[in-house]
């Protein structure tokens, strides 16, 4: 079976391309383009089995490579931001896979594609039209119970969440403490992504709530937050989550 990869960074590609080998030798990756624009020149005068579709490109998101030419082909998309993909697996039945990629979650969109490759067809201009007209709505602001009182927060006033034991609590920018009801996985989706970064399992981030960024072992990143964080330990960006925190915070990834 013949694969095209369209992803714009060479390390994801590559991971991808060795877990393909180990789980079907048998398939073989033809090319690999990196935007918008060379998948579109690529696809014009060629044809793949399949193609694993990174969403957001260097030029653009990778749904308009099917405004520009008509592409029947099966498609996994592959995403570090989990509301495209889950967008497109709602509306088309697609399969995705979130970055890091795990060889069991390609493991079983593999076995997904088998299952339904005869009927296989992905409806792109329901797909574009439904991002082009529906944003995604984010939380502006939270009402927190404190004991009998409820309390406003505004979005704009959280530095950050943490986890503390079985507890969830966010700190503002002027430096309060404040009991939420919402788990740290709600918060992460309810939260604008641009805005909020989910650096390890106990912290959630303002980008404004950094401070200072070092370089820690073995790739880490260790923040200093504003206001500090109790514990200056827990808040290393962990090792799979870096790369997308470098990219969030404007950098390469690298």
């Amino acid at each position: 079976m013949k694969i095209l990869i369209v992803e714009d960074e060479s390390f994801a590609a590559d991971r991808l391309e060795d877990l393909l080998q180990q789980l079907e030798p048998t398939y073989r990756v033809v090319n690999r383009t990196t935007s918008v624009k060379a998948s579109v020149a690529w696809l014009s005068s060629h044809q793949v089995d399949l193609i694993f579709l990174d969403i957001q490109l260097s030029d653009g998101l990778s749904f308009s490579i099917f405004e520009q030419l008509h592409v029947s082909t099966p498609v996994i998309f592959t995403t570090a931001y989990d509301e495209y993909a889950l967008k497109a697996f709602e509306l088309n039945s697609v399969a995705y896979l979130l970055k890091p990629i795990r060889a069991d979650h390609l493991r079983e969109s593999l076995e997904k594609y088998k299952n339904m490759k005869s009927i296989f067809s992905v409806d792109f201009e329901r797909l574009m039209a439904s991002f082009e007209g529906n944003k995604l709505e984010y939380k502006k602001r939270f009402l927190i119970r404190i004991g009998e009182k409820l309390q406003k927060v505004e979005v704009d006033e959280i530095a950050y969440c943490f986890a503390l034991e079985k507890s969830v609590f966010v700190k503002t920018f002027s430096n309060k403490t404040l009991p939420m009801d919402q788990t740290l996985d709600v918060l992460e989706t309810a939260l604008d992504p641009e805005q909020f970064f989910r650096i390890n399992r106990r912290y959630l981030v303002n980008m404004n709530a950094v401070d200072k960024m070092i370089s820690w072992s073995r790739s880490r990143i260790k923040l200093s937050l504003k206001p500090a964080a109790d514990d200056p330990m827990e808040t290393i960006v962990s090792i799979n989550r870096s790369h997308n925190f470098k990219k969030w915070m404007g950098g390469t990834g690298t």
